[in-house]
């Protein structure tokens, strides 16, 4: 997690089939994070997952689909899902916030450019990743309209917004932040059939095709396809500007 581009990003961390432990570098690059791994000590973006410098430069790291929401959001669909421990060996206060009121400002912190100005720096966005294809959503736009039925490359994929998610980066302590919700990008197949997802009620979706119910982590829970869970994509809800730095020509949906 990198708190100055809101990037939470999971990889599998083996390349070549050997498990690199990567660690904080306390480089930046475009104000995002630079990793370094214990085998070669090469240096990795963390919003790409890609080697900048070092043996393993042009190395990519496999995304992991994964997606930030509340942990109330967490427990109600998934009732025996593990978290990790606040007992960590070390006397770190993990529910505060260092960079209080961070979010609500209007420059990035340490960003050494230009902010692309088609929306405001510190907005946030769902940016969406497939095969080398890229497009961010909008928080501004995902907000109104809820559920978005797009594609990325030639992944059909749907953008369901909702939630109560605290901002992260508000309140000096996390659980204290407004809540923002979040957008999850998931594959809107099931078995070969493309679904088209309108939204009906709070954090709760339908489809068209077969008119089943859906909660905001992509689980039918009434309907011919109750028990169905759709595959989450790899995306990341980032700052707008650190999403246009990494991704300056990647498309960007409109509404």
């Amino acid at each position: 997690y990198c708190p100055l581009c809101n990037t939470a990003v999971t990889f599998d961390a083996r390349v070549d089939g050997e498990v690199l432990r990567f660690g904080v570098s306390g480089l930046l690059r475009n104000s995002d994070l630079v990793m370094w791994d214990n085998v070669t000590t090469s240096l990795w973006q963390q919003i790409t997952g890609e080697a900048v410098v070092g043996e393993l430069a042009g190395t990519r790291l496999d995304l992991v689909p994964t997606s930030i929401v509340s942990y109330g959001d967490v427990l109600e669909s998934f009732p025996e899902a593990l978290s990790l421990a606040r007992e960590t060996g070390f006397d770190i206060n993990y529910g505060t916030n260092s960079y209080q009121q961070y979010s609500s400002s209007e420059t990035p912190f340490l960003f050494d450019g230009e902010p692309d100005p088609r929306f405001p720096a510190l907005s946030r966005v769902v940016g969406v990743s497939h095969e080398g294809n890229d497009k961010a959503y909008p928080f501004s736009l995902l907000g109104t309209e809820r559920a978005v039925n797009d594609e990325v490359g030639d992944l059909p994929v749907a953008v369901l917004w909702g939630g109560d998610t605290a901002d992260a980066l508000d309140s000096s302590r996390i659980a204290n932040g407004q809540a923002i919700g979040t957008g999850i990008a998931f594959d809107r197949r099931v078995d070969e059939q493309v679904l088209t997802f309108s939204s009906i009620a709070d954090d709760r979706f339908t489809d068209a095709e077969t008119g089943s119910i859906w909660t905001l982590l992509g689980q039918a829970v009434e309907g011919p396809l109750s028990g169905t869970r759709l595959q989450t994509v790899p995306h990341r809800n980032e700052f707008w500007f650190a999403w246009a730095s990494f991704f300056p020509d990647a498309p960007v949906y409109g509404g």
